[in-house]
C-alpha cells in the first residue's frame, strides 16, 4: 500500500520538529516559543510548557499541520480524548482515524501509538469507555527489522521535556510487544 500524501507530511512534520528541538529542553527559549506556537495554531490557551503537559498538543499540531481537520481528528490537550474518538470511529465504522487493539493490528508509519503514563495500567477497553485519563502517545515514523527483530520508531513531544524519538519492539508477527511499566493501550490507525 502506497504512503499517502497526508502520512508523508505527518512524518516529515514530526521528524522536522525532532531535528530542530531534540537537543533542547522545554525551558530553552527556542523550544518554549515553538511549544507556544503549537498551542496557538490549535487555538488552545497557552499557560506554560514547564508546568503543563504538552505531548498531546504536539501530536494534535503535527496532525493539523499534515492536513487533518477537526471533524477528522479530535485535537486535544489530552491523548485520551483523541484516542477515545478514534475508538468510537472504529465502533461506528466511520472516520479516517481508527482506534485499534494491540493484538489485532500491525502498526504502520503514520499511526499513533498510545501508552500509559505515571505507572497507570489502563487498557483498550478502558480507553473505549472513558475519554479522561492519563496517557501518552507518539507518531510512528519508521517500521523496520534489525538483528534483534522487528521494531518501529516513534516521535513524541514532552518526552523527557523535549521532542524525542523512541524505539518500540514488535514480535515476529508484527504486533507491539507489551511492556510491564506504562503498558501500551492502543494504536490509532491513520487511514487519511
Amino acid at each position: 500500500m502506497a504512503t499517502s500524501i497526508f502520512t508523508k507530511k505527518l512524518i516529515d512534520t514530526a521528524y522536522q520538529q525532532y531535528q530542530l528541538y531534540k537537543s533542547m529542553d522545554e525551558a530553552d527559549d527556542k523550544l518554549f516559543r515553538q511549544i507556544r506556537k503549537y498551542y496557538e495554531d490549535l487555538d488552545f490557551n497557552f499557560t506554560s510548557s514547564v508546568t503543563e503537559p504538552w505531548s498531546a498538543v504536539f501530536i494534535s499540531w503535527c496532525v493539523l499541520k499534515a492536513g487533518a481537520n477537526a471533524t477528522e481528528f479530535k485535537f486535544s490537550l489530552a491523548h485520551s480524548k483523541f484516542v477515545h474518538k478514534a475508538i468510537q470511529n472504529t465502533i461506528q465504522n466511520t472516520g479516517v482515524f481508527k482506534g485499534r487493539r494491540l493484538d489485532e493490528y500491525h502498526p504502520k508509519i503514520g499511526d499513533i501509538i498510545q501508552n500509559n503514563r505515571g505507572n497507570s495500567e489502563f487498557d483498550y477497553n478502558y480507553a473505549r469507555d472513558h475519554s479522561g485519563y492519563q496517557s501518552h502517545s507518539a507518531i510512528v515514523i519508521e517500521v523496520g527489522e534489525d538483528h534483534k527483530g522487528k521494531y518501529l520508531l516513534t516521535i513524541g513531544g514532552n518526552e523527557s521535556d523535549s521532542v524525542r524519538m523512541k524505539e518500540i519492539r514488535l514480535d515476529r508477527n508484527g504486533f507491539i510487544k507489551q511492556r510491564d511499566i506504562n503498558p501500551y493501550i492502543s494504536i490509532i490507525e491513520n487511514l487519511k
